[in-house]
Formats: C-alpha cells, sequence, structure tokens
C-alpha cells in the first residue's frame, strides 16, 4: 500500500465497506447530546482492510447529531484519539474518520452512569479518575494536535478562562437569541451574565496548559473487568481543548454531582495525582481559582439547560412537561445566581413554567421543530409497525424510543432506518 494510488483505493474500500456495515439491520445504539452511536461488529472485509484480527469484533458507528452548540470545539476527535493512544490508558482507537462521521473502536464494558447513576463512586474509582487527569497533564506538548494561531498560550489562565467566557456569549447567547431570547428574559437570565462573570473574575494564577478533554462525567466512563479487577476508561474526546487544568477538575466535578465528601476528596486526590506526575505547577493558586472555574461551569450552563428544557417539551406537551422542564431551568438558576453576583431570589417554578408554556406555543406557531412534533404525532403509529427492540431488524425501534425530551433525532436517519428495518 506504498503507493498514492494503492493508499486512494484502500481508503474507497474502507469507506464502502463500513457504509454497507453501518446500515446493516440490528447493533445497538447509544444516542447522546452530541452523537449517535451505531454499536455493530465489523465483518470480515471491514476487520481485513483495517488489519483487525477479529471480524467478530464490534465497533462504534460514530455519527455527530444535529445540536445546539454550547461549548467550543478545537480538534476533530480522530486527532485527538491519536495524540492520547497509549498515553492514557485504554481509549477508544479511531479505525477511521470519514469527515462526515468516523469509525471507532468498541470498550466493552459498562457506563459508569449505569452502574452507579448518582451518587458515592467510592474512593478507589476517585483515585483511578484522578490519575487519569495527573495523565493528561503528563502528555509531551509536541504529540497533541495543532491548536489556532490565536489560542491563549501555556499559562494564560486567565485569557484561557475569558476565551470561554466569549464563546459563551457570542456563540451560544447571542447566536441563540432570535429563537430563545424571550425566554432567557422571561426566566431571569442576566442579559449581562457573562460580563457579570468577567467582572468578579478578572484575574487567575498563571498554570500551565495540558490537554483538557472538559466532559469527563458518568455517562463518558466505561468500567471494564480485567482478570486483575476493573478499569477506568474515559471515551468521547470530541470536545478536548488545550488549556488550564484546573477548568478540566472543575467541568468533571460539576457534571458528576458529586456530595460534599466526595467532591473534597477528588480535589484532594487530583492534587496528590499532579504532584506524582511532578505537574504541581498545576495546583498553583487553586485554592481561590477552582472557585472561580467552578462558578463559570454554573454560568455558561444556563443557557444549554434553558434551552434543552425548552427543546425537550413535546408538541403537545401538558402540566408535567412544563414542570419538569421548569424544575431544570431553576436548578440552572439557583446554581448560578451566587456566582452571577445577583440579588434576591431567581424565579420560582411556577414562573418558569409559565414562560417554558408561552415560548413553546410561539415557537410552535412559528413552525420551529417540526422534527419533534412529527415523532409526537407519529410515534405510536410508527412503533407499531416496528420489530421489537431486542429483535435482529429492531434498530429503527430502538431510535424511536429514545426518550422524547432527547432532541437530537435526525429526521433523514430515521426514515432511512424504518425503510431498512421494513417498518
Amino acid at each position: 500500500m506504498s503507493s498514492p494510488l494503492h493508499r486512494r483505493a484502500h481508503q474507497i474500500l474502507v469507506r464502502v465497506f463500513a457504509e454497507l456495515q453501518r446500515r446493516r439491520p440490528g447493533g445497538g445504539l447509544v444516542v447522546g447530546h452530541h452523537n449517535r452511536n451505531h454499536i455493530l461488529p465489523l465483518g470480515k472485509p471491514l476487520a481485513y482492510l483495517l488489519q483487525l484480527d477479529s471480524a467478530d469484533a464490534h465497533a462504534k458507528f460514530r455519527v455527530p447529531v444535529k445540536t445546539v452548540e454550547v461549548v467550543p470545539r478545537l480538534w476533530r476527535e480522530s486527532e485527538v484519539l491519536r495524540a492520547v493512544s497509549g498515553g492514557v490508558g485504554e481509549v477508544p482507537r479511531c479505525l477511521a474518520d470519514f469527515g462526515a462521521w468516523s469509525l471507532q473502536g468498541y470498550l466493552a464494558g459498562r457506563a459508569l452512569a449505569e452502574e452507579t447513576p448518582n451518587g458515592p463512586i467510592g474512593r478507589a474509582r476517585l483515585e483511578a479518575l484522578a490519575h487519569i487527569f495527573a495523565q493528561l497533564a503528563a502528555l509531551p506538548e509536541d504529540v497533541l494536535p495543532q491548536r489556532p494561531a490565536d489560542w491563549p498560550v501555556s499559562e494564560d489562565s486567565t485569557g484561557f478562562l475569558h476565551r470561554l467566557a466569549a464563546f459563551t456569549e457570542e456563540r451560544v447567547h447571542q447566536a441563540n437569541r432570535p429563537r430563545f431570547g424571550q425566554l432567557f428574559d422571561a426566566v431571569g437570565v442576566p442579559s449581562n451574565a457573562v460580563d457579570r462573570f468577567r467582572r468578579l473574575w478578572p484575574q487567575l494564577t498563571p498554570r500551565p496548559f495540558a490537554l483538557l478533554h472538559t466532559d469527563i462525567h458518568r455517562a463518558n466512563v466505561v468500567v471494564m473487568s480485567q482478570a486483575e479487577g476493573e478499569q477506568l476508561c474515559v471515551i468521547d474526546w470530541e470536545l478536548a481543548l488545550y488549556g488550564d487544568p484546573l477548568h478540566d477538575l472543575a467541568t468533571h466535578l460539576v457534571r458528576m454531582d458529586y456530595d460534599v465528601s466526595e467532591h473534597d476528596l477528588m480535589i484532594e486526590l487530583w492534587s496528590d495525582a499532579m504532584r506524582a506526575v511532578d505537574r504541581e505547577k498545576a495546583t498553583a493558586g487553586m485554592e481561590f481559582d477552582l472557585r472561580g472555574y467552578l462558578d463559570f461551569e454554573y454560568v455558561q450552563s444556563i443557557y444549554p439547560d434553558v434551552m434543552r428544557a425548552a427543546l425537550a417539551l413535546p408538541d403537545e406537551a401538558e402540566a408535567e412537561h412544563f414542570a419538569q422542564g421548569a424544575e431544570r431551568v431553576c436548578r440552572a438558576l439557583r446554581r448560578a445566581w451566587s456566582p452571577l453576583g445577583m440579588k434576591g431570589e431567581p424565579v420560582d417554578e411556577l414562573t418558569a413554567a409559565s414562560a417554558l408554556r408561552q415560548w413553546h406555543a410561539g415557537d410552535k406557531a412559528a413552525g420551529v421543530g417540526g422534527i419533534s412534533r412529527f415523532l409526537a404525532r407519529h410515534r405510536r403509529r410508527l412503533l407499531d409497525r416496528c420489530p421489537d427492540a431486542d429483535q435482529p431488524r429492531g434498530a429503527a425501534r430502538r431510535l424511536l424510543t429514545v426518550p422524547e425530551r432527547e432532541p437530537a433525532v435526525d429526521m433523514g436517519e430515521l426514515l432511512e432506518g424504518l425503510e431498512r428495518n421494513g417498518c
């Protein structure tokens, strides 16, 4: 395969057989905020082309979903996986990147979210996670993908945090105001929320930058069984960044929703792990600055939490749907209220439910969100025509039974799945 022609022919064959395999009925389906993963065996032709031993080996046929953009993206996930391979324990291997979607090796195990959806996870697992953060911090800078020329340089922690804040204001808040601005205002999100935060946190202690995952939570941690015990592996690297390691710890603490004791223990173990790999400078000023990153996580989360609460409403939403959405909105507001330096109390759930009801009526009248309304109207009829989810041809049913509050369902993929599954 040394000549360019042979390499090109090989790439075409890989894509052809990957497309064929991806469209086979059956397999598992895992849908998240950012990707839809079909879990299927590779099959003999594809395994041979990829020089893998077993045709029965499973892989993730990973397709991005259209969703609200709420966090910056710096690299392609395949670039990040190459950088962390061999340096951060067991991670998925990118077998092929086709641009619009990719093929990754599948790590057999159970998500931590399935084993322990909430509550304590135990000291041993906390230590394992702290070790993963330390491995990230210890990766040599020269193995990382190239950054944009205007990206903050190492130790510019203030510039890094303000870069994240600017993204939140420009790409999340302002970009979504045409559709959600009235809702933001109605539930009391300050129009200058990001500016308020930046004024409260003008300076941070400089810390050396490292590769950050930015999204290590229970659903992105796989528990793999081994002869000598279990191993924790981290998946879903598409949101990785280059920046202050304290930001990675903060997003982890917020999204894991630890109780007080494990929250404090994780901070301690993280610090110890950094020192163990000679990255003590990553802990400089953390007694003060960690609060700033935690506050930022609460502030930036207002926008996606409010939007997702609204987008989760079915077409024929009832009181319980608005109540659930209001609970989510109010939780986001309560967490951000103090970091924003706000006086008084945020709106109550009755006010939030009323705001969601008004937004929903206006959004529906404007004809936005047709896919979710189509599913709400026709889901029952379509389910009746599809094989059971546990049958080989049940992939379309599995797609249809994604909870209605998950907005990231692509109609093209759905109709294609229905057709090929005989629905």
